[in-house]
């Protein structure tokens, strides 16, 4: 039973409508159909073509629905032996080349892997693990972000999104039911070296 309840649905594109399974794992929770249909409304301009990264995959809600809109390349991390599986396991059925899963440690995925630019990042961590903030720093200092990448940031409306670095932009803002969820535009090259050595 547990394997149909858990079940995600691709929202649009070429994989529209096909339902992919992932496992229990405390934390995981896939982000609801209506605020990824929001959430690709806002990326269509830009999502054909586009590197992503889908830092904290989880069930791969988001990245797959990259993947399915046209994204040229989608980077999905995620730590958990099982859910990994499932992730490999539902890329292979999709016969979606361009999605490549790495099992690691997001944070210390970014500061350890030489650096090339992203079009859009996502940033979905678990909620309880207050890894938003973390995770904003390293792709702010190791070189993740490029002039006009957009980072997707998810979090509880209780606590929000944490102070974003100065060249980004919150360009969209939304909530549904107990999520916060919005869209940042990189505005500069995403170095702060200006700012380095006090």
């Amino acid at each position: 039973m547990a394997q149909t309840r858990n079940q995600l649905r691709v929202v649009g594109g070429r994989f529209r409508g096909r339902r992919l399974p992932f496992p229990d794992q405390p934390g995981l929770r896939p982000t609801a159909d209506r605020v990824r249909e929001t959430l690709f409304n806002w990326l269509t301009p830009v999502i054909a073509g586009a590197r992503c990264l889908d830092a904290f995959a989880g069930s791969g809600a988001l990245g797959f629905e990259a993947a399915s809109r046209g994204a040229s390349e989608v980077v999905m991390l995620e730590r958990a032996t099982p859910v990994v599986r499932q992730l490999r396991a539902n890329a292979q059925s999709l016969g979606a080349a361009e999605i490549a899963i790495h099992q690691t440690d997001a944070l210390e995925w970014l500061t350890r892997v030489a650096p090339a630019p992203f079009d859009l990042i996502f940033l979905d961590p678990p909620f309880a693990e207050g890894l938003l903030a973390p995770a904003i720093e390293r792709l702010t200092a190791n070189g993740w972000l490029g002039a006009e990448t957009r980072v997707y940031l998810e979090a509880p409306i209780q606590t929000g999104f944490p102070p974003l670095p100065p060249d980004w932009e919150l360009i969209r803002d939304k909530t549904a039911g107990q999520v916060r969820f919005g869209l940042a535009l990189v505005l500069g090259p995403g170095t702060n070296d200006e700012h380095s050595g006090d």
